[in-house]
């Protein structure tokens, strides 16, 4: 899955998909609702389902094994989605970025709530968003607003890899001149389940070249797990 405000093919996780394909792997890059070309026409909880239909895509393609993996909010939501109790077998956050955590949204946060509880959860209004320290005013319903930017909510990456429900392989691939490096495992990777294949991977690039830089050791990561 692309990051936020990209789309597929987006230039950063392109060379990554061709890589998986070269060897094999069944690969679907769909379009999510806080591409581009949709920009929030979708709460969270619909996103997950649109996961759901992507897998459920590859498994009639034959598909055997599912591993959920993006970048930035990509990786955000492959954490979720795991979170959700849905059948995974890895999962792979690829310079993890969306953290209503770190980055306060607090006046429309209360926008989006005061809306919802004045019943105008599906009136369209003006938010805030952020993405790499560039602040954007995005149209969106107070409903699907506050189902990604709430504090609390199911973006919150650190929230969500605790509640993954079982041990499946996990790799976190962080830059070193990303914003979240400085976090370190704490922040998410040492609150997935323990399991044996799981790895913290750093790379010398940003934000944007993280699965560039990396698409060779994620395909031999996956590779490694022999399933």
């Amino acid at each position: 899955m692309h990051g936020k405000w990209a789309g597929p093919p987006a230039p950063p996780i392109r060379t990554l998909a061709t890589a998986l394909r070269a060897k094999g792997f069944k690969v679907i890059t769909p379009v999510m609702p806080w591409g581009q070309k949709r920009m929030y026409d979708a709460d969270y909880p619909t996103a997950l389902s649109e996961i759901e239909a992507s897998v459920e895509i590859l498994r009639k393609k034959g598909a055997k094994r599912i591993i959920v993996a993006g970048h930035s909010f990509g990786a955000n939501a492959s954490i979720a989605y795991a979170a959700s109790g849905r059948e995974v077998d890895g999962v792979i956050a690829i310079g993890p970025g969306h953290c209503p955590d770190l980055q306060k949204f607090d006046a429309s946060v209360a926008k989006a709530r005061k809306m919802i509880s004045k019943g105008k959860a599906e009136e369209t209004a003006s938010f805030d968003d952020n993405n790499q320290g560039k602040n954007r005013t995005i149209s969106t319903t107070a409903k699907i607003y506050l189902s990604f930017f709430d504090p609390d909510g199911l973006g919150v990456m650190p929230k969500s890899a605790a509640a993954i429900p079982k041990p499946v392989p996990f790799l976190w691939v962080i830059g070193t001149h990303d914003h979240l490096y400085r976090h370190g495992e704490n922040y998410v990777f040492n609150k997935v389940p323990k399991h044996p294949r799981n790895s913290y991977l750093v790379v010398n690039a940003d934000h944007s070249g993280t699965p560039e830089v990396a698409a060779s050791q994620i395909v031999e990561w996956i590779m490694s797990l022999k399933y």
